[in-house]
């Protein structure tokens, strides 16, 4: 099993080979956010390079004016960490573990609220790890996530 960006490198260069003149974009991986921040849902992806620095971006479903930007860096240890700041002022710092090279939780705080997050993961396993805000649940039509009354 590929645990980590490195040995997926490895992997790929080991079966094909790297073309000539790869870009910057075949060294990195994005995958979709979900994440409940100050009890609101909010979707948006993330972004992780083979040196394990990486960016995050989120949009609120319920307010798409409040935006959030982030970047983290992880480690060999399958876990790493980061910072978010957000349009409205909310502000966290947050935690992550790899749960396989390209999926993972994580979890912050900040001052006056609560982050978690999933990415790579689609919205029935997300829901295992998001700390849902009491008396909600995460549902998906097909097309779109929300948060609803259990």
């Amino acid at each position: 099993m590929l645990n980590s960006p490195v040995a997926l490198l490895i992997a790929v260069a080991a079966i094909g080979g790297l073309p000539s003149g790869a870009s910057a974009d075949m060294l990195s991986a994005t995958r979709t956010v979900i994440a409940i921040v100050a009890d609101e849902l909010y979707i948006g992806e993330a972004v992780g390079h083979l040196s394990g620095a990486g960016t995050l971006m989120l949009r609120s479903q319920s307010n798409p004016a409040v935006s959030c930007r982030g970047e983290f860096t992880s480690n060999a240890a399958q876990s790493g960490s980061g910072q978010l700041a957000c349009s409205d002022g909310t502000a966290a710092t947050f935690q992550f573990k790899r749960l396989s090279t390209f999926t993972g939780f994580g979890a912050g705080n900040s001052a006056l609220s609560s982050l978690s997050f999933v990415y790579g993961l689609g919205p029935i396993e997300a829901a295992a790890y998001l700390k849902l805000p009491p008396g909600k649940k995460l549902t998906h039509d097909g097309a779109q996530l929300a948060l609803a009354d259990l």
